[in-house]
């Protein structure tokens, strides 16, 4: 699949071939489905918790005999139906983990990259670079590339220039830094464009190909 490269002001400079084996992988819905679901479950801390019946303060005492009181028998004031009792399946600290395999893991983003290719999501720059961290530069530069769109930047590697545009970026809400290791579902799916420098693509290729 061939794109269009283009400078940060937005204009065609020229074009280069995306990895058919990223970029037109079949998209399975069910595995990217599986994929999301799995980062959103590893992402759950799992430390809530509610007290039952032996944890709540108090209730040490009968609060009246057994027989005699013309009232139904009750051995404790922290049973579940007593007001400050305690608590009946209700949650209590667990592991939400989920497993999946690495190749599941990675045709689920290829899937996702495809998806994106084929609806025209990928934005490929020359150079992705800024004189300063200056805000209004990223602004006027996604306005050019993904036509304000919600806009997830991949960066190929930790730079002095990776610093610049990650803190010109921070204060737009729409769109997200990442570097390109660290591609996952959960952002493939929540932006609309991807704008990548064409050294990210080297860093796809050697993390999915």
């Amino acid at each position: 699949m061939k794109v269009d490269v283009f400078n940060m002001e937005g204009q065609k400079v020229k074009q280069v071939e995306l990895p058919a084996a990223i970029f037109e992988a079949p998209i399975n819905v069910d595995l990217m489905h599986q994929a999301f679901l799995r980062q959103m479950a590893n992402a759950r801390l799992g430390t809530h918790d509610t007290k039952v019946r032996g944890e709540v303060a108090g209730g040490g005492r009968k609060p009246w005999k057994q027989k005699g009181t013309g009232r139904a028998r009750q051995g404790s004031t922290r049973a579940a139906h007593w007001v400050g009792g305690g608590r009946i399946h209700t949650p209590h600290p667990r592991k939400y983990t989920q497993r999946m395999p690495l190749k599941m893991r990675r045709a689920a983003l290829r899937s996702a990259l495809s998806a994106k290719a084929a609806d025209a999501g990928i934005v490929v720059v020359d150079v992705l670079a800024l004189s300063e961290p200056k805000t209004k530069l990223m602004v006027k530069a996604l306005n050019s590339l993904a036509g304000g769109a919600k806009t997830l930047v991949l960066i190929p590697e930790k730079s002095a220039s990776y610093d610049v545009i990650v803190r010109a970026t921070n204060n737009i809400p729409s769109a997200k830094v990442l570097l390109a290791g660290y591609i996952n579902i959960r952002d493939l799916l929540g932006y609309d464009k991807i704008v990548m420098p064409m050294q990210a693509i080297d860093v796809l290729t050697a993390h999915l190909g």
